[in-house]
């Protein structure tokens, strides 16, 4: 059964993460302009907005595909010319993001003797789906399903995310939200039965024990000792000691982090109050 994703909330934050994390667009307002395009569905999934990109306004139409189709340089110069007849004065930038499991042979342009027309293509096998994850946000784990799995298994993966956006996310509406926008992007990638067979495991698992787990255990040392132990600002030693409590041991901690093990054993305590 198809899902369409009815939530302006919901489709504005994919459209958001994907310019973010995938296009490298800074997008800041959004507003879509045709009820038509605006949604996500299995094997396929269209937007279209009026977004403001760097502080101008453009259009952004974006499809999700699956499989190679020789017609889409077709239907993505049609998509092109319904936009462009109703807002001529907007510039339209054109993104295909493909996710699917056969190597990429789709045509990013139409070149014939009165005719030439470009898009862009995203190849998601491009992507290791470890450069998200590690991350460690709410909206790049979600987008992480998308990317290429590598030799990772699936379930594994889908545990990982699944079991890190629940830790990450304290509101249950937010974690909603992210859970529908995770549900719609699986179906893209045809992993819905997967996801609800992991949705089924969580309460019997700890992130500790998921063979994925040192794909986010980076997240608190690459991150954060970077940024903090080798400024040597200890504020920053005890911000990253804390996103890491959940984790890891005091002793690993202290180990990791450079700090006393008494004063990462302060923090936990603290940090129960």
């Amino acid at each position: 059964m198809k899902k369409d994703i009815t939530t302006k909330e919901i489709i504005q934050a994919i459209t958001k993460e994907l310019g973010k994390y995938i296009l490298n667009l800074k997008i800041e307002d959004i507003k879509f302009i045709d009820k038509e395009l605006k949604r996500i569905e299995k094997r396929e999934a269209d937007i279209v907005a009026l977004c403001k990109i760097d502080d101008v306004e453009k259009i952004l139409h974006i499809e999700i595909q699956n499989d190679n189709q020789t017609l889409i340089p077709r239907r993505m110069l049609r998509y092109y010319n319904d936009i462009k007849t109703k807002f001529e004065k907007y510039e339209v930038l054109q993104y295909l993001i493909y996710i699917g499991k056969k190597k990429l042979t789709m045509k990013d342009e139409i070149k014939e003797e009165n005719l030439h027309f470009k898009f862009k293509i995203v190849d998601m096998h491009k992507i290791d789906c470890e450069k998200l994850i590690k991350m460690d946000t709410p909206d790049a784990l979600v987008l992480s399903i998308l990317c290429d799995f590598k030799d990772k298994k699936e379930l594994d993966i889908l545990l990982y995310i699944t079991k890190r956006l629940e830790e990450l996310v304290d509101d249950s509406s937010e974690l909603g939200k992210y859970m529908l926008m995770l549900e719609t992007l699986s179906e893209n990638r045809d992993l819905k039965d997967k996801l609800k067979e992991v949705e089924n495991m969580l309460r019997d698992v700890r992130l500790e024990d998921l063979p994925s787990y040192e794909i986010g255990l980076e997240k608190g040392i690459k991150k954060g000792i970077e940024k903090g132990i080798e400024k040597g600002q200890k504020e920053e030693k005890i911000a990253i000691t804390r996103s890491l409590l959940d984790i890891l041991d005091d002793r690993t901690i202290s180990e990791r982090i450079g700090l006393d093990i008494k004063e990462v054993k302060k923090i936990r305590a603290e940090n129960k109050n």
